[in-house]
């Protein structure tokens, strides 16, 4: 079977991780990022669990996941939207390379997403 769709490296695009309290939350956030095309698309995941210390105190709070597809070139923007917008005093924001991909999916990434 000829596989034509092969998995292209791409250092230019991001996967971010950002949770959020609640789902009226993740979907204000996932909205604002793609309006500002500060990320080509938001997935809003399910309930998680979270387990973490906190002023002392380990806490376990249920939460919503983002998962958010920028570029490089846009990182600083978007970390500075969710900083701004973001209800947590120290939200989670951590941003991890792509390593491979769709050609097509990766490209569209970069064409989604404008840095001004």
């Amino acid at each position: 079977m000829k596989n034509t769709h092969s998995p292209v490296s791409s250092s230019d695009n991001l996967l971010v991780l950002c949770t959020c309290p609640d789902g009226n939350v993740a979907e204000y956030l996932a909205n604002t990022l793609v309006e500002r095309k500060l990320a080509a698309c938001v997935n809003i995941a399910g309930a998680i669990q979270s387990v973490y210390p906190w002023q002392g105190k380990i806490q376990q709070d249920n939460e919503v996941l983002l998962l958010i597809k920028t570029t490089a070139a846009g990182w600083a923007s978007l970390e500075q939207a969710l900083l701004e917008l973001h209800p947590y005093d120290v939200p989670e924001i951590i941003a991890m390379p792509i390593v491979a991909g769709s050609k097509d999916y990766l490209n569209w990434v970069g064409e989604n997403v404008c840095i001004d």
